[in-house]
């Protein structure tokens, strides 16, 4: 039954992985729901067009043929509305909105309206409400405020100069009501929109860096321990015709390293992983002993917070991973020098200096950023004595920062 257990533990991990999945795809089909149902407005002028029906008393006064000049109203009224169809059709784009275009539209639009209400008066007046609420659609930012008291008020006094009192007071109500309404209205859609598309874009850039986090832990912890498995299967197979009972320990030790790899995995697939210097030191002597590296371990210092501990065990981690697989190296230092305000950790080893040393690969290069943006700083290079020096300098504080997990 060993098998079954086993098998059962591999396929656990897994199906952690399969359920969050899933919670997070009904996640965001939850919040898509959501946005459906409270989406707002849409983004097109056909939403606004319905209000054209205000000058119907207009057309009505046209069909009856009580307007004088028939001709001239019925142009009038054709002009109007196709001014007021292009300019709202292009308030609902920033760039259209705020073209000179637009503007000259809307300027020709209040021409017209003056034109006609001072030539009929009458039903022809309610054209300022319209105006008013083209002015809101197409001219929402700093302005809009001057602009609809100064459009009501010039629309009260062109109704007084037609209607008297009773028209200026109900024209220049209607007309500030419909131009602060619309472009209220208009502008709380648009800022609903912006931020839904800069939510997703952050969800987009969170799973990006869950991703990348991710793939540098996996890079880090299997680079690492397979390159041990290796070493230490060769050591077996070498130690195995003279000297049985050291290549079981060997084997031994193989089983524990890949019983530990089990469970960092595990661990760094949940997000939780922490790394221990004390740890991953003592892996370090394993190794290199195994690799037939000479290790020289020095630490000194005060005691490290556990975020300061968990970087420089990753970058022992992978210096030590890079000794073993590419430095030929017979001696190798590792030196831990902890203050009251900074750590330095130093991973030299007496390897032949080569052209493409360890170090522009992917590991360090991911170190690097860890470290960076803990306030630290990773350096890698040829020693002037010869061989691969790996610095890392850290604050005694530093915390590793992790990305949040993104549900929705």
């Amino acid at each position: 039954m060993a098998w079954w257990r086993e098998a059962a533990e591999r396929r656990r991990p897994r199906e952690g992985r399969v359920s969050a999945w899933a919670a997070r795809r009904a996640a965001r089909k939850d919040c898509a729901e959501a946005d459906a149902r409270h989406a707002g407005p849409p983004a097109t002028g056909f939403t606004l067009l319905p209000w054209l029906l205000v000058g119907l008393g207009a057309l009505s006064n046209l069909l009856q043929g009580s307007t004088p000049n028939p001709l001239v109203g019925g142009l009038g009224l054709l002009v109007f509305n196709s001014l007021y169809i292009y300019v709202t059709f292009r308030s609902f784009d920033r760039a259209r909105r705020e073209a000179r275009r637009t503007r000259l539209a809307l300027l020709l639009m209040a021409l017209l309206t003056t034109g006609l209400a001072l030539g009929y008066g009458g039903a022809w007046l309610s054209f300022f409400p319209l105006l008013g609420l083209a002015a809101g659609a197409a001219l929402r930012g700093p302005l809009l405020g001057r602009a609809g008291v100064l459009l009501a008020v010039y629309a009260g006094a062109v109704a007084y100069v037609r209607g008297g009192w009773d028209d200026a007071s109900t024209i220049g109500y209607a007309t500030f009501i419909s131009a602060m309404v619309t472009a209220a209205i208009l502008g709380l859609s648009e800022a609903v929109r912006e931020l839904r598309a800069a939510r997703e874009e952050l969800a987009r850039r969170a799973v990006a860096e869950e991703r990348l986090r991710f793939s540098r832990d996996l890079h880090d912890l299997l680079g690492h321990t397979l390159s041990v498995i290796v070493v230490k299967s060769e050591a077996a197979r070498r130690l195995a015709p003279r000297d049985l009972a050291a290549a079981l320990g060997q084997i031994t030790d193989i089983e524990s390293v890949g019983r530990q790899a089990l469970t960092e995995i595990r661990e760094a697939v949940t997000g939780y992983r922490e790394g221990g210097l004390a740890t991953e030191l003592d892996r370090a002597r394993s190794a290199l002993s195994a690799a037939g590296v000479e290790p020289v371990v020095r630490r000194s210092g005060t005691p490290l917070a556990p975020g300061t501990e968990a970087l420089l065990g990753w970058v022992v981690r992978e210096a030590v991973t890079n000794v073993v697989r590419h430095s030929a190296a017979s001696r190798c230092e590792i030196t831990v020098s902890g203050g009251a305000e900074r750590v330095r950790l130093t991973v030299a080893d007496d390897g032949p200096a080569k052209p493409s040393a360890p170090g522009t690969g992917t590991g360090l290069k991911g170190l690097t950023e860890r470290l960076a943006a803990a306030g630290g700083t990773l350096t890698a290079g040829v020693s002037p004595r010869g061989g691969f020096t790996v610095t890392a300098e850290l604050p005694a504080v530093a915390e590793e920062l992790r990305p949040t997990a993104v549900t929705g």
